[in-house]
């Protein structure tokens, strides 16, 4: 585990360590390269390879998703094996633990019940003379959510993007999972069912992505898709942009914890390889003011990684972005958290709340011992949908305004366009724009 001392290394130093490459530098692992440049003939970038899928489910519809399923998860579908079926969902229901199933319910009416205090309201207020102005609220009609498959299943993932979006009023949601072997985990069907999803598409990746943005001849054409999903779902995200909206482009998994002399190394490194077990690409960093803690917390790591059943992963994500920083005191420690602007932060201080007003950038906030990050992915209510890669500087966690629209009402009386014509004709007159006066002016008379 590398630690750093900002003293010695300068604050310079640390800001570099600690701003991270946005997701499409990310340069892909060379076995998958070589593994892409066989299944599709050559070498190509991320960016280059889901260029083309994208056109060509653009271009090919139902016929561009059977064939890059096939080619990539290894599946064979006819159109009619996109969606789940009634049976399946039934099968799902029979095979999940009756407990885990009370678990994600529980989980689920938490998520619902955060949402519901974040839904607005539509506004009108009456101004001079009779006028009217607000703002109406609108739910989208049609949204897709993407939820991973990879090396792990995310039923989570569904609860956190379904939920809102039911809590907006969203007439229809329409699901995209990668299939493995042909089948969907059973607790991510059980999820989807328990928030009300009726179709669910067994694509997963670029593909899917394309087909939500441009429809096909089986799938129906959304308005946002919101999820995250690796460097390719990411990309293409990117690409479709502007067809259609989304809710932002992530990446890999983060958590960075400011923690002072009174942190526990235990709960300080469990906390670290929570994240690092998701992917060899996350981060998981701590800064701390106690140069003791950084070393107990070193130790605590290897002792925890040799038990744990995804230490290859964690291994490989902490040999490229773990990091442990020694600031020279908690201002220093809160400035450089605020560079990093982490997905996940926990404050594990003496005094978590104090430090909170200095907070500026973090996709959610975790304080003291007792609030681990693993409540917020699962539990608390706080959608785990996060901006990450330093966007937290500009973009929101997803939340229920993710899947609604405003809409601006105007409303005047003759008497009141009377009083505000002059300036109306004075500003278009000066931008050139003489019809835009005259529809002014002939409402003077």
């Amino acid at each position: 585990m590398k630690i750093v001392n900002a003293k010695e290394a300068g604050e310079q130093e640390i800001e570099r360590l600690l701003t991270k490459a946005a997701f499409d530098q990310v340069e892909l692992n060379p076995k998958i390269r070589e593994a892409n440049r066989k299944l599709f003939g050559r070498d190509m970038s991320a960016a280059e390879l889901v260029r083309q899928i994208v056109r060509d489910v653009r271009n090919e519809g139902d016929k561009a998703v059977i064939h890059y399923t096939e080619l990539i998860d290894r599946v064979r579908f006819t159109p009619e094996d996109f969606l789940v079926t009634e049976e399946e969902f039934q099968a799902a229901k029979d095979e999940a633990d009756p407990d885990v199933v009370a678990s994600l319910q529980k989980a689920a009416e938490n998520v619902r019940r955060y949402h519901q205090e974040q839904k607005p309201k539509s506004w009108m207020t009456y101004r001079d003379a009779g006028s009217i102005l607000g703002q109406a609220i609108i739910p989208l009609d049609r949204v897709g959510i993407y939820v991973p498959g990879g090396t792990a299943a995310y039923p989570s993932s569904v609860i956190m993007n379904a939920m809102p979006a039911v809590v907006a009023g969203v007439r229809e949601i329409i699901m995209m999972v990668p299939p493995k072997n042909g089948k969907i985990n059973p607790y991510v069907l059980v999820a989807a069912r328990a928030a009300g999803i009726k179709k669910i598409y067994k694509i997963g990746g670029a593909q899917a992505i394309a087909a939500m943005a441009f429809g096909t001849e089986t799938i129906p054409r959304v308005d946002k898709i919101t999820g995250p999903g690796n460097i390719f779902v990411t990309l293409a995200k990117k690409e479709v942009y502007g067809h259609v909206d989304i809710d932002m482009l992530a990446g890999p998994s983060e958590i960075l914890i400011l923690a002072d002399k009174t942190a526990d190394p235990v709960y300080t490194a469990a906390d670290m390889l929570s994240q690092a077990e998701h992917d060899p690409l996350a981060s998981s960093i701590v800064i701390t003011d106690d140069a003791g803690l950084a070393e107990r917390v070193a130790k605590e790591l290897e002792k925890q990684l040799a038990v744990l059943p995804r230490r290859e992963i964690a291994q490989a994500s902490l040999d490229r972005n773990g990091l442990i920083v020694i600031a020279e005191d908690m201002r220093q420690a809160l400035h450089f958290a605020n560079v990093s602007a982490p997905e996940h932060m926990e404050l594990l201080t003496e005094q978590p709340f104090q430090l909170l007003p200095y907070v500026r950038h973090a996709g959610a906030v975790f304080l003291g011992a007792y609030s681990p990050e693993p409540l917020g992915d699962y539990f608390a209510g706080p959608n785990h949908v996060l901006p990450t890669g330093g966007t937290a500087r500009y973009y929101s966690v997803l939340n229920v305004e993710t899947f609604m629209k405003r809409t601006s009402i105007i409303s005047y009386t003759q008497p009141a366009l009377s009083d505000v014509s002059s300036d109306i004709i004075r500003l278009a007159e000066t931008e050139g724009l003489q019809a835009h006066a005259n529809a002014i002016r002939l409402r003077r008379k």
